[in-house]
């Protein structure tokens, strides 16, 4: 079980929080529970130090671990020799081997559940310069990560381990899961830079398990000098969206055939530009169509990706545009940021809304040695105050800031955020620097924050029957809620929504493979308050949402249940079974009645009406308790 953190954490206990439940109980094998203790509603709350590693990649492994990897740098823990560069576990904090140096790796989760991390720098020495020897050796032992393939376990034992290496060096790859539960894995390049090059790029992508021989992408051989972390997801077509420097394509990847859409407007998003990207809600309302959206960036031009000029006080770009690719090969513009922001991580909440934090004003992503650096960072002004998109509310009304607090905490290069199972979000690193650098301006940054969105401190929804296998059709499940449940009016359950949700993997700014899908359901009150969803499964579409673990959550009147994680489709890595959904019971609502009155079925507002004189003093106690439950749950 998850458990509390101190933020006086000694260096004999490394790295690593379990705030999946966020030190707030899951029942083992039962149905989600309430947060232990009260967050501060819209703040961030320093709950410890990461200690070494520094958590420039993070991902939700399971309900209760969260996976911390660093790149190879002079971080103080040690472990076999090394510094630490790793870390998770579930019964205590503790350093993990990664094996090669992980620098800039890109990462996803596979049909099985397993999690791995692709690609990286060469094995390198202090400061970040080459290693003599790329197999191994003092100072780091960090052999080249750049072919490297590492699966961590989840026994609490074992460390990463290699699986068969890449085809080719990939530093900076962005990784997709696919229908079938293998990876994309797409772009990236040799031995790095600020930006990429001729030289060194690798315009091509690969799949795990392999399919063979790299295939080339025009997309990526077009957009150089910044076709690095490519922006892709997958689309309920089976199709990629890749967005890469100011183009964009649909890549059928089945027939290796990629579709020009326009290009992107007002900025570069990509790395080292570094705009926030997510996936809008699937739900059956939009009938499942994905639209994808764009905040941020730098609006610089292609021949300006150099290192001669005064790149940290580029202003950021404020421009947030969204498309849908199934439908339209077209941009539309959103609401703008209240300010410019690069490195802007967008974070998918369960209530539907999107969180918005990290990054800075000006500059991009990056570092590096020359005299217009801050310290050694190439962006400055860090933006601390985060700010929530709605896209249900009024155009022009969408973004707000109305009840958060800003962060102690500069967010820059290097940082990254996941949604926990609780609904609060895991926010840390920072480390624009060469190596572990705790004395200039924006530091190696071990601390961890957790942000409480608006829900988080509500009564939590406390489902029965929730599965923990979801198909891709079939027979529908039913969800048992009470009234508390209900907040003490069964007519929420109208508008309740059930979610699965995969938090992604974070890196620079993106949260690979992070996605939201409704499922369909109708619904049964009950005349006592309580009521029944009875839920379909998820749509016969594994391009939906594609097989391996997520999250369940249900959301009753915009207060999420705490997450229970799921297996979605068969576990393996296979092309996935699909069925007709069933038909789902009509809804009703069911109201109140008076002794030997009929029932009658109603959507309009359920009353409870108690007639003391045909009740026992007994039965009309019970009835002022359930009354004064129901008012007290209102107010």
């Amino acid at each position: 079980m998850a458990r509390a953190l101190s933020s006086k954490l000694t260096a004999s206990r490394v790295a690593f929080y379990l705030l999946a439940a966020g030190g707030h109980a899951l029942a083992d094998n039962g149905p989600p529970k309430q947060p232990l203790q009260p967050g501060h509603i819209g703040t961030f709350e320093v709950v410890g130090d990461s200690y070494q590693p520094l958590p420039a990649q993070v991902f939700l492994g399971t309900a209760d671990k969260v996976y911390i990897i660093d790149k190879t740098e002079d971080n103080p823990h040690q472990i076999k020799g090394h510094p630490a560069w790793a870390a998770g576990d579930t019964k205590q904090t503790r350093p993990m081997d990664v094996v090669t140096n992980s620098f800039c790796a890109g990462g996803s989760v596979l049909g099985d559940g397993r999690w791995i991390n692709v690609g990286g720098n060469q094995a390198v020495t202090y400061g970040g310069n080459a290693a003599p020897s790329q197999t191994g050796g003092a100072p780091y032992n960090d052999p080249d990560g750049g072919k490297s393939l590492l699966t961590p376990c989840d026994d609490g034992q074992c460390d990463w381990v290699m699986d068969p290496p890449l085809t080719t060096r990939r530093w900076y790859p962005t990784l997709e899961t696919l229908e079938d539960g293998s990876v994309i894995i797409i772009g990236g390049c040799g031995y790095g830079g600020y930006v990429n090059d001729a030289g060194q790029t690798n315009p091509t992508y690969e799949f795990y398990p392999s399919r063979g021989d790299p295939i080339p992408s025009p997309i990526l051989q077009n957009t150089l000098p910044t076709n690095l972390f490519p922006l892709t997801w997958l689309l309920p077509s089976g199709n990629l969206l890749i967005q890469s420097n100011w183009n964009t394509v649909v890549l059928d990847y089945k027939q290796n055939k990629e579709y020009p859409m326009d290009d992107m407007p007002d900025a570069v998003r990509v790395y080292p530009a570094s705009g926030g990207t997510a996936m809008l809600p699937l739900t059956p309302d939009n009938n499942w169509t994905a639209t994808i959206m764009f905040c941020g960036g730098s609006n610089i031009r292609t021949e300006q990706w150099t290192q001669t000029w005064d790149i940290p006080h580029w202003p950021a770009s404020d421009s947030c545009v969204e498309i849908t690719p199934d439908v339209s090969q077209k941009y539309t513009q959103l609401d703008p940021l209240p300010e410019g922001r690069t490195m802007g991580n967008l974070i998918m909440l369960p209530d539907g809304r999107v969180l918005c934090l990290n990054g800075a004003k000006t500059g991009t992503a990056g570092y590096g040695n020359t005299t217009f650096t801050i310290g050694q960072s190439y962006a400055d002004q860090p933006i601390l105050a985060p700010v929530i998109y709605d896209p249900s509310a009024p155009s022009g009304k969408r973004w707000s800031r109305d009840g958060l607090t800003p962060s102690i905490i500069a967010r820059m290069y290097h940082s990254s955020a996941t949604l926990l199972p609780d609904g609060s979000v895991f926010v840390s690193g920072s480390n624009p620097n060469s190596d572990y650098n705790v004395s200039t301006t924006y530091p190696t940054e071990y601390r961890i924050e957790r942000f409480y969105p608006s829900y988080y401190n509500e009564r939590r929804p406390e489902p029965q029957g929730l599965p923990t296998r979801l198909s891709y059709g079939g027979q529908y499940f039913n969800i048992s809620l009470t009234i508390a449940d209900l907040f003490g009016n069964v007519n929420y359950i109208q508008s309740v929504k059930v979610l699965v949700m995969r938090t992604g993997f974070s890196t620079h700014v993106m949260n690979m493979g992070m996605r939201t899908v409704q499922l369909e359901n109708s619904f049964t009150g009950n005349a006592d308050g309580s009521g029944v969803l009875h839920v379909s499964q998820l749509p016969p579409n594994p391009a939906l949402m594609p097989p391996g673990p997520a999250l369940l959550f249900v959301v009753v009147n915009g207060v999420p249940s705490i997450g229970i994680q799921v297996m979605v489709g068969s576990g393996k890595i296979e092309q996935q079974k699909m069925t007709p959904a069933s038909p789902l019971p009509e809804s009703n609502i069911a109201q109140a009645q008076l002794p030997g009155q009929g029932q009658k079925s109603s959507s309009s507002s359920t009353s409870v009406i108690v007639d003391f004189a045909r009740k026992s003093v007994v039965e009309c106690l019970t009835m002022v308790v359930t009354i004064v439950s129901i008012i007290m749950l209102s107010n």
